[in-house]
């Protein structure tokens, strides 16, 4: 229980309180007027002072980074592990947490206290981890908000069951102690407090993470930026089947590969033969063109005939003297000896023409079979550089396959992780039904505890119901009529009743439970009363401490028979109708 919290602040309200029920109320002062409301009483802030001084975050928008109160330490008096112990902080020096005396000895970081100017000091995430062990029986935590065991029960999680915060969002649903909790964090906190394998839904948290993960993936497949890097896994199959063959080509080729190092040298030789190859054809062509033309030629080379000379002189009626016969006759023998050169000349320049084709297609034959040595040589080798492209080539395809392969392995990564998930999806669901079935007796004391707590405050009792779901373990109440504000709140207040009772059972939990007054806003004033006859008794029973904090205008006036509510509200009234009517004392903002 909370024994007190006090200030080194001298305008505190110091609050000290009692076992079972307390009531911290915010009167109606006539002096009050319509801004000066008593929502800025500090009943909140006395719900935010016992989270401070157990090891909530103190960001710059804490209440304790306030001007005016951030150079004074808060202390508060309560039992820890049947042990009272004692604990200040202030908002100066967050992470510095000064003990008490208490018995430090039993502490899970007992060396990591330090006395330091005459005070017992531990950091702040050693102190949720001694909070974390004490109270709730946590193991192997570090105390902060992200454990070695990932996704594990912490210290601040489970607390915030016990003392809801308006501000976190606390009053919205029964199953969540603040606004932004996660669904795993959520099925692994309420777990844990009723005493199921809490693993079970780690687990699942576990899985969802890689789901998310999954997602992500598969989705950017699907976009341009990645579908060049993954891609469709029958398609890649295909691709990756030709890479690796035209690879096993390449490498064939490759290896039976002979490099001629006179390969250029022989290259150029083949070069030269046939362009002498042609140079010759193009000669033997023209010298048959001119044995043709000589040929021809030397067919027309003929003397012209005598005797039709001296007809056709007849014939014009002149008789050619003896004397011109003779002249004719020489002329004749001149004419004959010319033709006989030019035709003996002809048959020269035809016989050299033809020598020369003869002797030309002799060296075509040898240039031919001595080109065709070469090619064969060439055939069967290569060159330097030919060997280094081949080797480049199967370098970039080698590269190409190795790619594939890759995205070939991701993309087939992607589809049996997604298939292995729905498999574990489904391991997980018979694993949580047969941790129920196992667990029927403690589910069962969960169940019968809220529907005790809320028959006591309406006609027709509600229920919790907890059900293994394909989405880990589903958590859900029900009261008639939960629809309207008021009732709702009635389901948070007869859940935390049965997590506080279920705790003490279990010798597990903080020992107090702590409700604002925003959760009895809408509430009908006879559901108030009996709220707070229910808690008086239930904690006088189970031996915990209840607080509560109010406003004097909402104190039930109907309520059960010899239940005085003024023996159970604590000396200290707060009210915002003077400077110094709060529970600091003064007025900030």
């Amino acid at each position: 229980m909370i024994h007190s919290i006090r200030s080194d602040l001298p305008s505190f309200k110091e609050l000290r309180f009692q076992p079972g029920l307390n009531i911290l109320l915010a009167e109606k002062s006539p002096g009050a007027t319509e801004r000066q409301t008593r929502n800025r009483a500090g009943k909140t802030s006395l719900i935010e002072l016992i989270h401070f001084l157990t090891g909530a975050n103190c960001d710059p928008s804490s209440l304790f980074k306030n001007e005016a109160l951030v150079q004074f330490s808060f202390e508060m008096d309560f039992d820890l592990k049947g042990s009272q112990t004692v604990v200040k902080r202030s908002g100066q020096k967050p992470s510095r947490i000064v003990v008490g005396e208490g018995d430090t000895q039993t502490w899970p970081i007992a060396h990591n206290l330090d006395r330091s100017a005459g005070e017992l000091v531990i950091s702040n995430t050693a102190w949720k981890t001694v909070l974390g062990r004490l109270i709730f029986g946590l193991r192997d935590s570090t105390g902060s908000d992200e454990q070695p065991d990932k996704f594990g029960p912490t210290f601040r999680s489970l607390f915030a069951y016990f003392v809801r915060r308006q501000l976190a969002g606390a009053f919205l649903s029964p199953m969540r102690q603040s606004e932004q909790q996660q669904t795993g964090d959520q099925q692994v906190a309420l777990s844990y407090l009723l005493g199921v394998d809490w693993g079970i839904p780690q687990q699942w948290q576990l899985l969802r993470e890689r789901e998310k993960t999954l997602r992500s993936l598969r989705k950017a497949a699907g976009e341009e930026a990645l579908r060049s890097v993954i891609g469709a896994t029958a398609d890649l199959r295909t691709k990756l089947a030709l890479a690796q063959e035209h690879s096993r080509q390449l490498k064939e080729v490759v290896s039976k590969f002979s490099v001629l190092p006179e390969y250029r040298d022989l290259e150029i030789e083949a070069s030269k033969i046939t362009r002498q190859l042609g140079s010759f054809s193009d000669d033997n062509t023209i010298n048959r063109q001119l044995i043709a033309e000589l040929e021809q030629a030397l067919e027309e080379e003929a003397a012209p005939h005598l005797p039709d000379l001296e007809r056709l002189y007849n014939e014009i009626g002149q008789v050619l003297p003896d004397a011109v016969l003779k002249r004719f006759d020489d002329v004749k023998n001149f004419h004959d000896s010319v033709i006989q050169n030019r035709r003996s000349y002809l048959s020269g320049e035809i016989n050299a023409a033809r020598q020369q084709i003869i002797q030309t297609e002799e060296e075509m034959r040898r240039l031919d079979a001595r080109r065709a040595e070469i090619m064969t040589i060439l055939n069967a080798h290569g060159a330097l550089d030919h060997f280094n492209q081949l080797q480049t080539e199967l370098s970039r395809v080698d590269a190409e396959a190795e790619t594939l392969r890759q995205r070939f392995a991701a993309a087939e990564q992607l589809e049996e992780r997604k298939t292995e998930m729905e498999i574990e999806r489904g391991q997980l669901l018979l694993r949580l039904r047969q941790d129920y079935h196992e667990q029927e007796e403690v589910l069962k004391q969960a169940i019968l505890a809220f529907e005790e707590t809320s028959k006591s405050l309406y006609t027709e009792a509600g229920s919790l119901t907890i059900n293994p779901s394909p989405n880990g373990p589903m958590f859900d109440v029900q009261i008639q009529g939960a629809k309207s504000k008021g009732i709702s709140n009635m389901q948070i207040f007869c859940f935390d009743m049965m997590l506080m009772r279920l705790g003490v059972k279990r010798e597990t939990g903080p020992g107090f439970l702590v409700h604002d007054s925003h959760l009895f806003d809408g509430v009908d004033e006879r559901q108030v009363g009996k709220a707070l006859f229910f808690g008086a008794e239930a904690a006088e029973e189970f031996g915990f401490q209840y607080i509560v904090t109010m406003n004097s205008d909402a104190m039930p006036v109907t309520l059960p028979k010899d239940f005085n509510l003024d023996n159970f509200i604590l000396p200290v009234r707060l009210t915002d109708a003077t400077e110094d009517g709060g529970l600091f004392g003064i007025r900030f903002e």
